[in-house]
């Protein structure tokens, strides 16, 4: 998958697990945080984002393990699962960049590249449902993100949780519609 869709899946991902965490689902820190475990699995590809910004540490992962290697793998989760927690961080800033990072992992795996999820045994795992950059692409993170949003226990509006992130320039320069007003009060026919 592309990077837009790892961040926008990291957000939506947050936004479903947050209150399992008891975390508000919109706090700009955690939407953030899960943003950038949704990019960091590609640090081992120099021409990511994450790479990209991160060139000398994603050349030599790049050139020691390969693109979707030990990054791409459970055994990298449950590393930056074990290093998190011997770094004494508080879970409200661990859980968020967890969740990003498995919401990369699960994209991934509906590429028809998948996954070496057992690495460094050999084998893919994959439910190739859309390739990268596929028109199909954005459809299912649409799909992942209007479920997300639907299941918020209290559904802002969007103009709400824009201003809330600190996106009021983005809100303002592209507005939305109003809001519907309430449904009238029928009064009963006598």
């Amino acid at each position: 998958m592309l990077a837009g869709s790892h961040i926008a899946l990291g957000a939506a991902a947050w936004l479903i697990a947050a209150p399992q965490f008891d975390q508000p689902p919109l706090d700009p820190v955690g939407l953030a945080l899960a943003v950038l475990g949704g990019l960091l699995p590609d640090i081992d590809h120099p021409k990511s984002w994450v790479g990209r910004r991160l060139r000398p540490v994603s050349t030599i992962i790049a050139a020691v393990f390969g693109h979707r290697g030990v990054t791409h793998s459970l055994l990298a989760l449950v590393g930056c699962g074990m290093l998190v927690q011997h770094a004494a961080l508080p879970q409200h800033l661990t859980a968020p960049l967890m969740v990003g990072y498995l919401s990369h992992l699960a994209a991934d795996l509906l590429t028809p590249g998948g996954l070496r999820l057992a690495w460094p045994l050999r084998g893919t795992w994959a439910l190739p449902l859309c390739r990268t950059g596929s028109p199909f692409e954005p459809l299912v993170v649409a799909l992942v993100l209007l479920t997300a949003w639907s299941q918020l226990p209290a559904r802002p509006d969007p103009r709400e949780a824009l201003h809330h992130l600190g996106l009021w320039v983005t809100n303002t320069a592209l507005p939305l519609p109003p809001p519907r007003p309430p449904p009238p009060r029928r009064l009963a026919a006598r």
